[in-house]
């Protein structure tokens, strides 16, 4: 993404400059300042996380896995605007750079949560928490959502 973004490359988007001003304004300072790492594919934080390009939405949209023990989580990000994208994974949003590539990667992404037992946290659906996701022929369905817990001050403490 960041040599597709990056103005100096007129690279012809989608949206034209309809984000203009993203790159120099939020990107450029903290490269220049040599806080970025760039990389490609996928990117091993941790020993639990993850980040896997996850193309489509844009070139280099990531999808960031958790694993722990047993337990799996999917943070799609921008790679799902709506919940009809769970049970319609065709269906884009006018944002996504390369909709084919859009489709099938959220196709293999969810197919991966299910195949995984994976919770899908989907940046765009508020309030939800995370998706159960399971098959429904050639698409999915939420089986069910994995609220996040509200804390009293004396169990955050």
């Amino acid at each position: 993404d960041f040599d597709y973004w990056n103005p100096a490359n007129e690279i012809k988007t989608l949206l034209g400059r309809g984000n203009q001003n993203v790159f120099e304004d939020s990107v450029a300072p903290v490269h220049e300042a040599g806080l970025t790492l760039l990389w490609e594919d996928s990117h091993q934080i941790d020993a639990n996380l993850r980040l896997d390009l996850a193309p489509g939405h844009t070139p280099g949209s990531s999808v960031l896995r958790l694993e722990s023990g047993s337990d799996r989580a999917l943070f799609v990000g921008d790679l799902m605007h709506s919940p009809i994208q769970i049970h319609e994974p065709d269906a884009n949003s006018c944002f996504c750079e390369d909709p084919a590539e859009a489709r099938a990667t959220r196709h293999k992404l969810l197919g991966a949560a299910v195949d995984s037992n994976a919770l899908v946290f989907p940046a765009h659906l508020g309030g939800h928490g995370a998706a159960e996701v399971v098959r429904a022929g050639s698409k999915f369905a939420i089986k069910g959502w994995a609220p996040f817990a509200k804390y009293t001050e004396a169990e955050q403490a």
